[in-house]
């Protein structure tokens, strides 16, 4: 796919030969991205390919909202103590930083922050947004890398005795995202040295829990394994011992089967990833370093979530969704 044209000024290469998904793309600038071409293109690659790394963009909070709402108007992040770049004149825009106080690991005896595990975003909502992107106004000399994963390319390589275990599976996911209550997808030797705060599972008491399926199908046509153990909490119609032991055997082969890109990011970069999708993930960094992430969130919905109190939508209004 290492394609350029007369009539478009992008270059659009693999994100690496041996992926199936993720592409990069340069040559992208404030002007040419109104060319309606240069947009379709920009979407065409995104569903082909999952994610896209953006290379040598301005970086500006309003290139990042401009290239955003190349994919879709933007949402407001549902956390409300999330913190924000500029409510006034960028809503939308999210501020990640390295702040002890919003979480501490330490993986084999290293401190890390902004660690988290394989998760797709905003699980904990019975809608799913569309996509995420992500500019790193400070980057961290070591560590703080992004992690991605193909959902696509997990359902293809899962073993067939998993799949028919997965099919129909919906699994329960909670905003209460404290380690101590995440007994998958966690690294050994780990250990959480300050949580997220009382703040977050307060608040995630006043939203009901929300159930997405652990596969799903695409418009195109591909079987999507689309499975967190980030926030969750049980798997529906399952005792929480059958569904405990459930989740921990599709996760444990979910994990297994990934095949991993990890960004490391510099100057000029961007980030889109379809979240409905791709997996992600921090590897985080010593506390000793900066790191000052801000990201934009995508609308839309794969009309498949919902929230643990509703009934489940009639099969053949789910498959017209999906």
């Amino acid at each position: 796919m290492d394609t350029v044209t007369k009539t478009s000024p992008l270059t659009v290469k693999p994100l690496r030969e041996d992926l199936p998904f993720g592409a990069r793309i340069a040559g992208l600038t404030p002007e040419n991205i109104m060319d309606p071409a240069v947009r379709q293109q920009l979407n065409d690659v995104f569903i082909e390919r999952g994610m896209i790394a953006f290379e040598n963009v301005e970086q500006t909070a309003k290139m990042q909202v401009m290239i955003s709402e190349v994919f879709g108007p933007l949402k407001d992040h549902p956390v409300k103590m999330v913190e924000r770049l500029d409510n006034d004149t960028l809503p939308g825009v999210i501020t990640i930083r390295t702040d002890p106080n919003a979480g501490m690991v330490e993986i084999d005896g290293k401190k890390l922050l902004t660690w988290q595990p394989w998760h797709f975003d905003h699980s904990y909502n019975n809608e799913l947004n569309r996509a995420g992107v992500l500019r790193a106004e400070i980057i961290a000399p070591e560590g703080g890398l992004t992690g991605f994963c193909d959902g696509i390319q997990l359902y293809n390589d899962l073993p067939e005795d998993i799949k028919k275990k997965a099919e129909g599976v919906e699994v329960v996911y909670s905003l209460d995202l404290d380690y101590s209550r995440q007994p998958y997808g966690l690294p050994k030797n780990f250990k959480e040295i300050s949580g997220k705060g009382a703040a977050l599972a307060e608040a995630a008491k006043a939203i009901p829990r929300s159930v997405h399926p652990a596969v799903w199908t695409r418009e195109t046509g591909e079987k999507v394994a689309h499975i967190s153990p980030y926030g969750q909490r049980e798997i529906v119609g399952k005792s929480h011992e059958e569904g405990a032991k459930l989740f921990a055997e599709l996760w444990d082969a979910v994990e297994a089967t990934i095949t991993p890109y990890f960004h490391q990011w510099e100057p000029g970069d961007m980030v889109i990833w379809d979240n409905w999708r791709m997996l992600h993930m921090a590897t985080g960094c010593d506390p000793k370093y900066d790191r000052i992430m801000h990201r934009t969130t995508i609308k839309g919905d794969y009309g498949l979530g919902r929230w643990e109190t509703e009934p489940k939508a009639p099969a053949a209004a789910a498959d017209a969704m999906a």
